[in-house]
């Protein structure tokens, strides 16, 4: 009996999609912008399930409590999605696209902000997160890139 059990086990959890990768907490350890490493505030990434999407909330320390910063729900499909910022309100958008098992492209849109398209890439050891991307101010000829890793936690 309990060999059958098992088995339904077994078979039921291979049936499963698996976890989604980049879903966790992320804590910032590097960062460079324009190829010049620059020192690391603290910041702290809750990637979370909702239902067929994913909910990002970038947050900092104030006073011993994360407060959310940036925050987005959106499907991995490229559907465009609001972003807002502490107070809830519209900071732009956003358009999340699975690229592969580990990575993600972004494309990042803003009034009065350049846009900023990227790649968020876990590690095959499922520990660290690259977030990669290049924005092109108005009236600027070179694209700035900014490379920020995380470790899980």
């Amino acid at each position: 009996m309990r060999l059958r059990i098992l088995g339904l086990a077994l078979i039921l959890a291979g049936a499963l999609p698996a976890a989604e990768p980049l879903l966790g907490r992320w804590l910032l350890v590097g960062q460079e912008i324009g190829g010049q490493k620059m020192p690391v505030e603290e910041m702290l990434l809750r990637i979370n399930a909702a239902g067929p999407a994913l909910e990002f909330a970038y947050s900092v320390p104030l006073n011993n409590i994360q407060f959310v910063a940036v925050h987005y729900i959106a499907r991995p499909d490229g559907t465009e999605t609001d972003v807002t910022g502490s107070n809830g309100k519209k900071m732009g958008t956003v358009r999340v696209t699975k690229a592969g098992a580990l990575q993600y492209k972004t494309l990042l849109q803003g009034p009065n902000k350049p846009t900023a398209s990227g790649t968020l890439t876990v590690s095959a050891d499922g520990k660290t997160l690259t977030a990669v991307s290049e924005s092109r101010p108005a009236g600027q000829s070179t694209a700035t890139r900014m490379v920020q890793v995380f470790a899980r936690q």
